[in-house]
């Protein structure tokens, strides 16, 4: 069914990279309900919507797109949503919200079943590909060092190094030594043998505790939002077009960008396209429709997927790993908490999976400026604005830019232009 021998993989390296994709990521169902509890929304309803969103969107990438990326409310994209409603002042509840998030998701259902996705992927100028992959690893191994603490806010540095002797600090440089070391050895599973070691010696240093093992699940409110005749009632009444847009800009260039990005690291591109793209396209857009019904914001293809597939990961065997341990999850919150509580314990792995990334930079033309410049400019604010969707518009509204003052305007594809125009309008105008 996943074709494991086409692939070159077996179910063992699926399953190791399933779990140390879901090891990498399983934050999201702590992190998120906290977020958007500031706009009022329950815990525990966003803590169930959260796994719903994540196993409908990981299952259907699985089981239809053969793919080892994970979908999951994205982060972000979560606070966004939180300050359109704390922004309000009072004017706009988490109900109405929801409603512009489920309406970007019906229109990314659209666009979805539609050839435009696709062709967006195949019309992304190559340069601005691997640029993309190198801005993802700098993305995500700065998330890693972030979370760590080995990396820490400066007032007029922006950042310093953190305090290398604190139990956090030291117990993340452990993992990171040991995963290192294992990786060097080409020890087969590196990246969650050094995981486990690392969550051994938090448990033994007192650093991870549990409080408690199983916790059913539910959902206080139920359904919060179904109609879309309602829904769209209460996006014209408030006027919140500029909202469903920043939903759908950010959540299209989040996911295809990702999606590129783990899908070159992977091997799984063919040529300039992706194969069945439109499947894996689907799975974001019904997850983001289906999480908003719910109660979460909208979901986007994980970076973090990019761990699972340096162990092995090919396959949407590895997706199907991490959609059962979520929905494990769902029943064991307790054990969830605690381990995505300690941040050395993944922290490791992002930075190592970031080193790999980077090595896209190598396949950049940097002898043309017009086509460096973009792909730079994409690497370096991914980071630097903790964002994915504002990396990929610097270079969209670049590269047609030096495109045309070079007298090459005729090679840029028009939907570069056209993206480059909704870029922005969106950086100038819209929240982001």
């Amino acid at each position: 069914m996943f074709q494991l021998e086409k692939n070159q993989t077996t179910v063992k390296t699926e399953l190791l990279a399933g779990m140390t994709t879901f090891l990498t990521m399983v934050y999201i169902v702590i992190v998120n309900p906290i977020i958007l509890s500031e706009a009022g929304v329950p815990f525990d309803q966003v803590f169930l919507a959260t796994i719903i969103a994540t196993v409908i969107g990981t299952l259907w990438m699985a089981l239809f797109a053969n793919y080892p990326i994970a979908i999951a409310p994205g982060m972000g994209l979560n606070a966004y949503f939180a300050s359109v409603v704390i922004g309000s002042d009072g004017q706009l509840d988490y109900l109405t919200a929801f409603s512009a998030v489920f309406i970007a998701g019906l229109i990314f259902v659209l666009l979805s079943m539609t050839s435009f996705r696709e062709k967006l992927i195949e019309e992304i100028p190559e340069n601005l590909k691997h640029g993309i992959t190198a801005g993802i690893g700098l993305f995500i191994a700065f998330i890693g060092l972030r979370l760590s603490g080995l990396v820490v806010p400066h007032e007029s540095n922006i950042v310093q190094l953190g305090e290398l002797t604190s139990p956090a600090v030291l117990l993340t440089l452990f993992g990171l030594l040991m995963t290192i070391i294992l990786m060097n050895r080409n020890v087969y599973g590196a990246i969650f043998i050094g995981m486990i070691a690392t969550g051994v010696v938090a448990f033994f240093t007192k650093q991870l505790q549990f409080d408690g093992i199983v916790k059913m699940p539910h959902l206080p409110e139920g359904v919060l939002v179904w109609n879309p005749v309602q829904a769209m009632q209460d996006v014209i009444s408030y006027g919140l077009y500029g909202v469903v847009l920043s939903f759908l800009l950010v959540t299209l260039f989040d996911t295809t960008g990702t999606m590129i990005g783990v899908a070159k690291q992977a091997g799984l591109m063919k040529g300039n396209s992706l194969p069945r793209a439109r499947h894996a396209l689907l799975a974001d857009s019904v997850a983001a429709t289906v999480g908003s019904m719910v109660g979460t914001s909208p979901t986007s293809a994980y970076v973090e997927s990019s761990s699972g597939v340096a162990v092995g990961g090919r396959t949407g065997l590895t997706t199907l790993t991490v959609a059962v341990l979520f929905i494990a999850a769902a029943f064991f919150s307790p054990i969830v908490s605690a381990l995505s509580g300690v941040a050395a314990i993944t922290a490791p792995a992002l930075i190592i999976v970031g080193s790999l990334m980077i090595g896209a930079v190598k396949n950049i033309n940097w002898d043309s400026f017009d086509e460096s410049f973009p792909a730079f400019l994409v690497i370096l604010t991914m980071p630097l604005t903790s964002s994915i969707a504002t990396g990929i518009a610097l270079g969209f509204i670049t590269y047609p830019l030096l495109k045309i003052t070079k007298g090459q305007g005729k090679q840029v594809p028009m939907l570069m232009y056209i993206f480059a125009v909704l870029f922005t309008y969106q950086l100038l105008f819209l929240p982001h």
